[in-house]
């Protein structure tokens, strides 16, 4: 085992990465909602960043404007994820106390 300064700073690492692996576990179970169409098309996200569900209101399905239902749904889509990503970083944030650590979102 490593003594003195360098000893405690592997020592402080070792719970670092400890508890980020609990926070992404905690952030995979954390979902964001995001809806467009004044809510037409909801989008559920997680903090794996994956889309967990898709809520499509049937008023907005017109067959006669297929385009209209796709540009829907990709913008909840992505602005699910978006607040997915904007919430890991924060909860992230907190955890290394703006250390700066590269590789860490």
């Amino acid at each position: 085992m490593m003594k003195g300064p360098m000893g405690n700073m592997m020592k402080q690492a070792q719970k670092l990465q400890a508890k980020m692996l609990k926070l992404q576990e905690e952030l995979g179970e954390r979902t964001i909602e995001s809806a467009s169409g004044g809510g037409m098309v909801k989008a559920v996200a997680n903090g794996k960043q994956q889309i967990v569900s898709i809520r499509i209101e049937k008023e907005v399905v017109d067959p006669e404007d297929v385009e209209m239902l796709q540009d829907l749904i990709l913008a909840a889509v992505n602005d699910a994820l978006t607040k997915a990503q904007e919430m890991v970083s924060e909860e992230m944030g907190k955890l290394t106390g703006g250390m700066g650590i590269p590789g860490l979102m």
